[in-house]
């Protein structure tokens, strides 16, 4: 049975990805989720992330499905870490090429605060994927999310991440959905696509 790890968006416990799990165990993989905490530093949480991911006793490589900050946290471990084995990558309105929200948000102090040591992470960059595995990009065109309240953001945007904030240079495939920043991980659809490109390595 195919396993693969699932990680959750910032201030999202572990069982945000619940529905996501259960419908992959529908269709046969075995789900793990992956606990951590939001505003300690990004390199910490990779350590985490690659720590939980080298403790499977399976010999088969594990896929992994990260939504938002938890993409990310899956797209920089396993970038650092070509050590560690993967099946296909997921990653589900993860800005990992920075977040206009997010800067936002770091002007004020409650913000800054929210954030916490993951805040630098939001600086724009480029990225790119140089593994071999599959990656496969999904992102939200509904513009509904916490984000707007901040301001205006390009269009298309999922209300809280703009899609051109989640491009991979290198993605295998990528996917637009009309959904808002968070139904990103409870949406059926999103869910089918996740589980598409799981076993093909391709979302159509």
């Amino acid at each position: 049975m195919a396993e693969v790890v699932l990680a959750s968006g910032l201030w999202v416990p572990a069982a945000g990805m619940a529905l996501v799990a259960a419908r992959l165990r529908e269709a046969g993989f075995a789900a793990r989720s992956f606990a951590y905490y939001g505003r300690r530093s990004l390199s910490a949480n990779i350590e985490r992330l690659a720590d939980f991911a080298a403790a499977r006793r399976s010999s088969e490589p594990a896929h992994f499905v990260g939504h938002s900050l938890g993409g990310v946290l899956v797209f920089d471990m396993l970038s650092a870490r070509p050590d560690i084995a993967a099946g296909r990558v997921v990653l589900l309105g993860a800005p990992v090429r920075g977040s206009l929200s997010g800067r936002r948000l770091c002007r004020h102090a409650v913000g800054r605060w929210m954030l916490g040591d993951c805040a630098p992470r939001w600086q724009e960059r480029e990225a790119a994927w140089l593994r071999e595995e599959a990656l496969g990009v999904v992102a939200g065109t509904r513009p509904f999310g916490l984000g707007r309240l901040l301001g205006e953001l390009p269009d298309p945007n999922d209300g809280v991440v703009c899609v051109s904030e989640t491009a991979v240079k290198g993605m295998a495939d990528c996917a637009l959905v009309r959904q808002g920043h968070s139904a990103l991980a409870i949406s059926r659809q999103v869910a089918r696509l996740v589980q598409r490109f799981l076993v093909a390595g391709r979302f159509t």
